[in-house]
């Protein structure tokens, strides 16, 4: 009996601190993806392209198109949106999952509005806490 109450306690000991924890990793993801829509909106696809993963294992997919590494995502990038071109960035309904302490993926809509065209949809960010802070290592957007 002494055992389960020792456990017991424990539990409530550390419930909390798991639940702080989890709550901050919410707050840094949905600040990351709000550093990228304002660089987005500032023209600065660098600055946007800052949050990935800077290697040939990262991942993008959208559509049939299928990616590998931050170079090739950042060509497509300034291929699809030349400069003053690029419109401007939402991101709504974000929905950060907290696998554990260093990785997690975020749901939630995009818009891209311009004068004369906007785009939309869905999008699935998975990151993962490296040396350097969060970065996402796949991105699957509709």
């Amino acid at each position: 009996m002494k055992k389960i109450l020792m456990v017991a306690l424990i539990l409530a000991l550390i419930s909390p601190l798991i639940a702080i924890q989890k709550s901050q990793i919410e707050k840094e993801l949905i600040r990351i993806h709000d550093l990228q829509r304002k660089a987005w909106n500032e023209g600065n696809i660098e600055g946007f392209m800052a949050h990935y993963w800077k290697s040939q294992k990262m991942t993008y997919q959208s559509g049939d198109t299928r990616l590998m590494g931050w170079d090739a995502l950042l060509e497509r990038y300034k291929k699809v949106y030349p400069e003053g071109n690029m419109g401007t960035l939402e991101f709504s309904d974000l929905i950060v999952h907290v696998l554990s302490d260093d990785s997690a993926y975020v749901l939630g809509k995009w818009k891209l509005k311009a004068e004369s065209w906007t785009r939309e949809g869905l999008f699935t960010t998975i990151l993962k806490k490296m040396e350097g802070g969060w970065k996402i290592i796949h991105d699957h957007s509709t």
